[in-house]
């Protein structure tokens, strides 16, 4: 309804964009409707409409934006949601905007929300900036009474893209959901509480101001409009609920994850929270949709109603799955567009939102995986609105699943830990000789954030052992990893396009066609970002013509190379070193003047051919690359990134596991075929994007964007894809393509590197000269490879060397043996307890660790130190048999005797290693364990 609506009123229907931001250091995920457009609002990027309308995909679960951990316990928290938007590009402004919110809203043909229910707010005025009289002025003639519009600050009621750039005043619509809403049980509050009742449902943001490095504010030329409302939260109001996850876009996920979960008694306090006033129906007479509309009356808040019964158990339950139905969606969408499990950025927050669905899943009771299953309720809840989830929803749950599989073993590890953390403060709690032992918060978050070790089974573990949980500590150290996070996706807030870019048509790109363009005019020059009459010899800058051969770097392909020759077609003027967009359609060349060049000269653009042809052939055969990938692995492969250069090429592309060469010769052998074959290689220009992706079945590389008429590039039925970069004319002109090498470049992504041309003839020359030197080495029989024969040759080596390693240990240990035998002189008797100290220097961690097992049971009971010192490193090992560890704690020995040689160690209460930099002060050390045994007896 909302998406007609606007249509009607002239906008253009703009899908979603992709959850990983374009181009956007800034961002860590998409986060609102306006994001695709940023571009344009900042005068980098112009399209041929001026209205659009979307429903934008959006994730709030990291960064600067983190609802991650309100998520399952209030009404309206999501990792994922969808924004409803309309925009502005300089077109219409407040009038417009307010007065089609309004129709949409009220309206009986669209929404038809009681107007008594509705209230709005506008900038009261701020830090020099007037309040907005106009906004208000506007609701006014739109019938909202005087008494529902309210007035806020610059905290609710001003929106800014960043420190700098577009910004304005902002105007919001809230419902009023009835007491029964308030978490804090109101019944009479009014307008402006946060209890939970008045729910923004709304917020129009009017950019009018553009705000410079120094805070100055100037008036745009052209204002915008950018709005969001948020689905989730428009179709709690028109279904008549009071959470989102009571809503019909939450309920079958609720359901399923009840099945997967067996977790059947929590479903009622899950999302049955629906208000009890009648109900009416209404119809859009133009597109049939229909919404419900229901009074919500007065009760008890749900949210109070589960907080009150958590001591009964139900809450938590009823709270995991609503975690469960959110997190599903945000991993679905997320993986499906290219994000996979890992340690850091995008993937970091990936793996914590499905690991904490795991979690709730487990408290549920269900410790088998689950999560994945989901993923295909997810994908038939949203298929219509998102078709490519038909096509990702295999990869998308085998990701899910592994991450599953991997969590499981994380977390037995992670208990291990837990168990490791625990077992000396239970020792000193049993003891009863210290004050009552502390578990530390910094080592609990620790197990919390990298082993995904839930928070209040820590806290029970620690108190049913009588120790105390450092909760003050667990809270600080999650606070330095929230602030970490922020201060990791600040970036660099995007700056208004430079006016001097942002006055300049469109650059007439010319180099499909050819690489040498005659007489082009030298529309701006451009010196340190500042625009310049002339550009003298020696100086470096930009230039800007009027039409060019240059391609623009764009796609992963690398921006041309070359010369500005002057009109006499001879003299070289400026080395062009590269070329890019600095705003959309305007190609800006790098460049080194030779001559002096000024603002009207006309030039001979030249491209360095060599390097131009080199490119293209990487850029063919990445496309070619990316098919065979598909071919031999599967067509879960999608690209995951891309750099095509002169020299060589780079493709990453989504898959689970590393690559075998059995795979990448096959690969290899199907992409050369084609170069052989010698297929046409063909350019199907201005394709509505539609007609590309459904009937020439042409695919869309990850993270591009895509305007209304595309351009495909087909290589026979082999490969189809949407790409604006410059190819061979046939793929035999590529020559031969060598895959250099495979690698994980994270989690879930692998890329490949090869060579083309002239690149694989240097690589062919130098294996063979390297063929020769390997003869020299290794003589090989008939029917063996120089490589197979250097394999045999290497394996035979490595084995004697191993042989030899395994004598010269025995005869260590042997001489150590000895050594210690005969130094029975050293066992002293330590307050009625048998301690030996004794230096065995060449001796590895797992000889020292043999030697102390050995002496242990030679001395039946008592305490074991030994030092090694190997080049300039200190190596000690402390022992103490079972029936002393209540007494004495090796790790506690060891981790004096460290000091006393520049370091630190620990371990088990039996048995501890430590490590150390200062070699001459090992026998002092050594000749010191008596007396720290002493005092702890």
């Amino acid at each position: 309804m909302f998406l007609d609506f606007f249509i009607e009123k002239g906008h253009r229907e703009v899908h979603s964009s992709s959850l990983v931001p374009q181009n956007d250091p800034t961002l860590l995920f998409t986060n609102a409707g306006m994001n695709q457009f940023k571009d344009v609002f900042l005068g980098l990027e112009k399209r041929d409409y001026s209205r659009a309308t979307t429903s934008q995909k959006c994730v709030r679960a990291g960064g600067k934006h983190n609802d991650l951990e309100n998520v399952g316990f209030t009404n309206r928290h999501h990792t994922f949601f969808e924004m409803l938007g309309n925009f502005s590009f300089g077109d219409y402004f407040k009038k417009d905007a307010i007065a089609y919110a309004w129709e949409l809203i009220t309206s009986p043909k669209w929404f038809g929300i009681p107007k008594d229910k509705l209230y709005t707010t506008i900038f009261k005025g701020e830090n020099g900036v007037e309040r907005d009289a106009e906004a208000y002025d506007l609701w006014v003639a739109q019938g909202v009474s005087k008494d529902r519009i309210y007035e806020f600050g610059a905290k609710d009621n001003f929106w800014q893209m960043g420190d700098t750039g577009p910004c304005g005043p902002c105007s919001e619509i809230h419902y009023d959901m009835g007491a029964i809403a308030s978490d804090l049980g109101h019944t009479d509050c009014e307008f402006g509480c946060d209890c939970g009742r008045y729910v923004e449902i709304w917020n129009l943001v009017f950019m009018q101001f553009d705000r410079d490095v120094s805070g100055k504010l100037t008036p745009l030329p052209k204002p915008s409009i950018d709005t969001g409302a948020g689905l989730e939260r428009v179709t709690s109001v028109l279904q008549g609920v009071i959470s989102n996850y009571e809503t019909d876009l939450f309920t079958p996920l609720i359901q399923r994850a009840v099945e997967l979960t067996d977790a059947k008694a929590e479903l009622r306090s899950a999302g049955q929270t629906r208000a009890s006033a009648p109900t009416r129906a209404i119809t859009n007479s133009n597109t049939g949709h229909e919404a419900t509309i229901k009074d919500v009356g007065t009760g008890a808040s749900p949210v109070q109603a589960e907080r009150s019964s958590a001591a009964e158990g139900g809450t938590h339950g009823a709270a995991s799955l609503r975690v469960i139905a959110d997190h599903s969606r945000a991993a679905t969408f997320l993986i499906s567009d290219g994000v996979i499990p890992s340690n850091e950025g995008r993937g970091y927050v990936l793996r914590k939102i499905i690991r904490r669905a795991i979690t709730h899943g487990r408290l549920l009771g269900q410790n088998k995986p689950f999560l994945h299953q989901m993923v295909f309720t997810v994908r038939d809840l949203m298929q219509d609105a998102y078709p490519e989830l038909k096509e990702t929803v295999d990869r998308v749950s085998k990701a899910v699943l592994a991450e599953e599989t991997r969590f499981a073993h994380t977390m037995e590890v992670g208990l291990k830990k837990l168990e490791d953390d625990l077992q000396p403060l239970v020792l000193s709690a049993r003891n009863g000789s210290e004050p009552t032992p502390i578990y530390s918060g910094d080592k609990a978050f620790k197990l919390y954030d990298t082993f995904g070790m839930p928070l209040d089974f820590m806290q029970d573990a620690a108190r049913d052992q009588g120790i105390v949980f450092d909760q003050a500590g667990f809270d600080a150290a999650m606070d330095e990893q929230r602030q970490r996070a922020k201060a990791s996706w600040k970036g660099a807030a995007k700056q208004t396009a430079n006016p001097e870019y942002q006055k300049l048509p469109t650059s007439v790109f010319e180099g499909y066609r050819q690489t040498r363009s005659e007489a082009c005019e030298v529309l701006a020059l451009l010196k340190n970002g500042q625009g310049v009459k002339e550009l003298k010899p020696g100086d470096e800058g930009e230039a800007i013509l009027d039409h060019t051969p240059f391609y623009a770097e764009a796609g992963g392909q690398v921006g041309d190379r070359g010369w500005f020759y002057s009109d006499d077609h001879n003299t070289v003027v400026a080395d062009v070193t590269g070329c890019y967009y600095p705003v959309q359609g305007v190609r800006a060349h790098k460049i080194i003047a030779k001559q002096p060049i000024h603002l009207g000269d006309k030039v001979d653009a030249v491209v360095d051919t060599g390097v131009r042809e080199a490119t293209m052939r990487n850029h063919t055969a990445t496309h070619l690359l990316h098919a065979g990938l598909r071919e031999v692995l599967g067509k879960h492969v999608k690209q995951a990134g891309s750099l095509v250069a002169p020299g060589h090429l780079r493709f990453d592309f989504s898959h689970f596991t590393s690559v075998a060469d059995e795979e990448l010769q096959d690969i290899e052998d199907i992409i050369n075929k084609e170069v052989l074959r010698n297929r046409k290689v063909e350019t199907i220009a201005n394709v509505p994007i539609d007609v590309a992706v459904n009937e020439y079945h042409a695919m869309a590389l990850f993270g591009e964007k895509y305007g209304d008429k595309v351009r495909v590039i087909r290589i026979g039925d082999f490969s189809t894809e949407l790409c604006g970069g410059t190819h061979t004319a046939a793929t035999g002109e590529i020559g031969l393509i060598k895959i250099l090498k495979e690698g994980s470049v994270s989690s879930g992504v692998r890329r490949v590197e090869a060579i083309t041309g002239e690149g694989s003839v240097r690589h062919f020359r130098k294996d063979h000269q390297l063929e020769n030197v390997v003869a020299t080495l290794a003589a090989h029989a008939d029917g063996t490879t120089p490589a197979e024969a250097l394999k045999l040759e290497l394996e035979k080596r490595d084995a004697e060397i191993k042989r030899l390693a395994r004598e010269l240990d025995q005869v260590r240990m042997k001489s150590a043996s000895s050594s210690v035998a005969a130094t029975t002189e050293r066992i002293r008797e330590v307050k009625g307890v048998k301690v030996l100290a004794h230096r065995v220097d060449n001796l590895e961690r797992p000889q020292m660790r043999t030697l102390v097992d050995q002496l242990r049971n030679k001395i039946g009971s008592g305490v074991v130190v030994l030092g090694s010192a190997i080049d300039g490193r200190v190596a000690l090992i402390a022992g103490v048999t079972k029936d002393l560890t209540n007494r004495i704690q090796a790790g506690k020995v060891i981790g004096q005797v460290a000091q006393k040689v520049g370091g630190k160690g620990g371990g088990r209460p039996d048995m501890a290693e430590a490590g150390g930099d200062k070699p001459e002060a090992l026998d002092a050390a050594l000749g010191e364990v008596y007396e720290i045994v002493g005092s702890m007896i």
